[in-house]
């Protein structure tokens, strides 16, 4: 990666009109993944003065700053009680204390990174990104959005809710990217599954969930015809970490087990 010129941002109108003259010009958050980029920026834009890194209650969500660093949101009260910590144990298996200090969640959830770790915890969370020009949009709208207008990721939004969670992350060594990730939620009794890291970008589980939420009693044998629908939505590959056949294997074990974690509960 090669990076020609640094501007500091004064204000988000200011970053928007940088980051809209020029199509090789970026906003850089932690870059921490940008790193693995072999693109070449005309101009960096840096929004650490923005006030963009703030962890707070916003009536009945909460609201994180697109600056925020994954530490920050590992170590906050607010996430950790949401959704049993799913979040906050995602971020705590992303390398080291060192790495998690400089990467932020903006800059991790922009990148629909098929790696990541953490957009599968957040699918299965409620989750909403607002952004400087199209607003609020949820994130599955995001993943799904071909849009390349350029636009700044201001906050992540996570509903306050009573929900019950699991996540499960296979990895070689902890300081790898995953072989396969799984978030599992409960929310007023109606499930949401996600895999990430398969290895393209997570995604939901849409028919799984749609009829494991149509069942009055969640019993083993739902939950393993639940599992089978959802490894027939779910497309895996294979690359250097794991062949397609290991990650479908591994994710069904996990999806079960989600399940019933959650059921219990």
């Amino acid at each position: 990666m090669r990076i020609n010129n640094y501007h500091k941002a004064v204000s988000l109108e200011d970053a928007y009109e940088v980051l809209k003259k020029n199509g090789q010009n970026s906003i850089i958050a932690g870059g921490a993944w940008m790193r693995l980029s072999s693109k070449e920026i005309e101009t960096a834009i840096d929004l650490s003065n923005l006030g963009l890194d703030q962890i707070v209650l916003a009536d009945n969500s909460i609201k994180i700053g697109a600056m925020a660093t994954l530490r920050d949101v590992e170590s906050s009260d607010l996430v950790q009680a949401l959704g049993d910590g799913i979040l906050c144990q995602a971020i705590h298996k992303i390398m080291g204390v060192s790495i998690r200090n400089l990467a932020t969640i903006g800059g991790s959830v922009i990148g629909k990174f098929g790696f990541s770790d953490i957009m599968t915890p957040l699918l299965v969370l409620e989750t909403t990104l607002e952004f400087y020009k199209k607003g609020k949009i949820s994130l599955e709208d995001f993943l799904e959005s071909k849009d390349r207008e350029p636009d700044i990721l201001l906050h992540i939004y996570l509903k306050k809710q009573d929900t019950s969670g699991y996540f499960y992350k296979m990895t070689k060594n902890s300081l790898d990217f995953a072989v396969v990730n799984v978030a599992i939620s409960k929310t007023n009794n109606q499930f949401k599954i996600a895999v990430g890291a398969r290895p393209s970008i997570a995604h939901l589980a849409q028919n799984a969930m749609n009829y494991l939420n149509g069942e009055k009693v969640i019993n083993d044998e739902v939950i393993s015809k639940a599992v089978e629908i959802a490894m027939q939505e779910f497309k895996f590959g294979t690359n250097s970490r794991s062949s397609e056949e290991y990650r479908s294997q591994i994710a069904a074990v996990y999806i079960n087990r989600g399940l019933n974690e959650v059921n219990k509960r």
